[in-house]
């Protein structure tokens, strides 16, 4: 296992905080040599790949073949890295479940073709489960539960989940008896090392690209994918994110949380309490069940809004595998079900900074206002402040005024050749602008990019619109009681100094009529002096800049009036440098 700079760590070790900087990837040993070899000369020939079709043969003029290519060659590496996750696993499965939850910047030959990975994972035999766990656990697998279920319930790239019970001793101290236990995957640790070493060097290959470097901050993003992926290992890690979740939702009658058995959990061992129940994308059973799945895909979206606005600390793996629909007695809203999270090992946290920033973004959203998008963009980090933004906001006006308020089902009946003009259009302006992926935002945006696509799973004519403008006004009303509270304090405060000034007059009137008030102006007057000659200075500079530009318009159309307007330029230059030099 290595640290977060490269460097050997020994087995058990607590593995140290990542650094923001770019770490040394150092190349390891034995037998993993061949895998980390397997995965830098897998990224190499992608590269090359890319950097011949995408920038050397438009060079040449030649932008219609990379065009035309472009889809087949997607999907090609598309199935390529298919291939390498699934016969690599480790880090290589999460990679790939990333990248297909990116509906957003990648194309539908990509995503597409690696949204099974997390269904394609094998399960590792039982013998070597039961080893690693009674090693963990200190005691025979027949001691710590009364009987587990050989057959996994599920197989992840990191851990595998059996079900279990519960020994009575242990039964009778936490109030459970059926449960669920999650192990870790032998040698994972090491596997994860290797990974993250071929991820830091292909993010230095990164680095080295411009149109790559000036957008994203490849090795950054790596780290931040780092520390989850470490964290994810640690199950007393994730059993501290599941009892802070259950905390956040405590009253909250839509989401229930599995409870955590301390006794029998370990950093590579985790039991929990077993809330299997209806999958969440499993239409049919919930109807069967008498649940409608476009009420759950609604109420998904409104607790997912909760988990970014009002608690800052959001799931960012909700795939179908770790969200259930629990039937219950109807709660006072009369709704018979509630939503069960389970897996908390990715978990993002929203700083205060970012949340103002999405708070703002989604609000501008919804009143389909672009030049209050632009800001938001800004204040969060993707956009840099000083980009033209003008054009953004013509095609973002543009954009709401054509497909603002659609749904999915109705914006896949809009004119495809429609829908591809104004995405090649708008994506030239987004690709001229100084974009970039700040920090805090690769889990966010996998949740986000999961909890569209789940919604529109159970309902296809959901519309992001209508789940989002209710949630935005409730911002709104936050931020007008907020103001009314500024509002009020500062009436407060003025009322306060109001009241005290009466007095405050009089005493000082009776300190003039004896004589124990002076004033002194000279400091007063010298700043006004000051304040007036940088004035002047200042009206003179702009004098200078107008003469030189327009003397510089003009020299070809009106050479002598030009030179002279350039010419004259030079006074207000001087006086601009030097006025005022060698007074204080």
């Amino acid at each position: 296992m290595t640290d977060a700079a490269g460097d050997p760590v020994a087995p058990g070790r607590p593995v140290p905080g990542f650094r923001t900087s770019p770490p040394r990837a150092e190349k390891p040993h034995g037998i993993h040599r061949a895998r980390y070899r397997r995965i830098l000369s897998f990224a190499a020939r992608e590269f090359l790949q890319i950097w011949w079709f995408e920038l050397v043969l438009p060079r040449f003029g030649m932008s219609a073949i990379a065009e035309r290519t472009r889809p087949a060659r997607m999907q090609r590496f598309a199935r390529r890295f298919h291939a390498l996750a699934v016969g690599l696993g480790g880090l290589m499965i999460k990679v790939g479940q990333f990248m297909s939850s990116r509906l957003d910047v990648l194309p539908p030959e990509i995503t597409a073709e690696l949204e099974g990975l997390q269904d394609e994972v094998p399960a590792v035999p039982f013998a070597e489960i039961r080893a690693l766990a009674e090693a963990e656990l200190g005691v025979p697998l027949e001691r710590a539960y009364a009987w587990v279920d050989e057959n996994p319930v599920a197989a992840a790239s990191l851990g595998q989940v059996h079900r279990a019970r519960l020994s009575a001793l242990d039964a009778a101290d936490t109030g459970l008896e059926d449960v669920v236990v999650k192990v870790q995957r032998p040698g994972i640790d090491e596997i994860v090392a290797v990974d993250l070493a071929a991820l830091r060097r292909v993010a230095g290959w990164l680095r080295r690209v411009r149109v790559v470097a000036d957008r994203v901050d490849a090795p950054a993003l790596v780290e931040e994918f780092a520390t989850t992926s470490l964290q994810e290992i640690d199950y007393l890690h994730e059993a501290a994110n599941a009892e802070r979740f259950a905390e956040n939702f405590a009253d909250d009658p839509r989401v229930d949380t599995p409870s955590v058995v301390w006794e029998r959990s370990t950093r590579r061992v985790l039991t929990l309490s077993d809330v299997t129940a209806i999958k969440i994308n499993d239409r049919d059973a919930l109807r069967a069940a008498g649940i409608d799945p476009s009420e759950v895909a609604d109420v998904f979206a409104q607790v997912m809004f909760d988990q970014v606005f009002t608690h800052s600390f959001v799931h960012a793996d909700p795939h179908p595998g770790n969200i259930f629909v629990t039937p219950q007695e109807p709660d006072a809203a009369g709704r018979a079900w509630r939503l069960t999270f389970v897996d908390f090992g990715m978990m993002a946290e929203v700083p205060d900074s970012l949340r103002d920033g999405l708070r703002t973004l989604l609000i501008a959203v919804t009143a389909r206002d672009s030049r209050g998008l632009v800001r938001a963009a800004q204040q969060i980090g993707v956009l840099l402040p000083a980009a033209d933004t003008r054009e953004l906001e013509r095609a973002l006006t543009a954009l709401f005024a054509r497909f603002g308020g659609m749904g999915f089902a109705e914006l896949s009946r809009v004119d495809p050749r429609e829908f591809r003009d104004f995405a090649a259009e708008f994506g030239d302006v987004v690709r001229s602008l100084p974009l970039q992926l700040p920090e805090n935002m690769l889990l966010l945006i996998r949740a986000v990019s999961l909890t569209s696509g789940m919604c529109s799973g159970l309902n296809p004519a959901f519309n992001v619109w209508d789940a989002a403008e209710p949630y935005a006004a409730g911002l709104l009303r936050d931020e007008s009681g907020n103001l009314l509270q500024a509002f009020a304090q500062q009436a407060a405060s003025t009322a306060a100094v109001t009241w005290r000034l009466p007095q405050r007059i009089d005493d000082i009137i009776t300190r003039i009529d004896d004589g124990d008030v002076s004033f002194d102006t000279s400091r007063l007057e010298r700043r006004l002096d000051g304040l007036m000659r940088v004035g002047r200075r200042a009206v003179a500079a702009v004098l200078f800049a107008g003469l030189v530009i327009g003397g510089a318009l003009l020299l070809a159309p009106a050479a002598p009036l030009g030179t002279g307007m350039i010419v004259a330029s030079a006074l207000p230059l001087l006086y601009a440098l030097f006025a005022g030099v060698g007074r204080r």
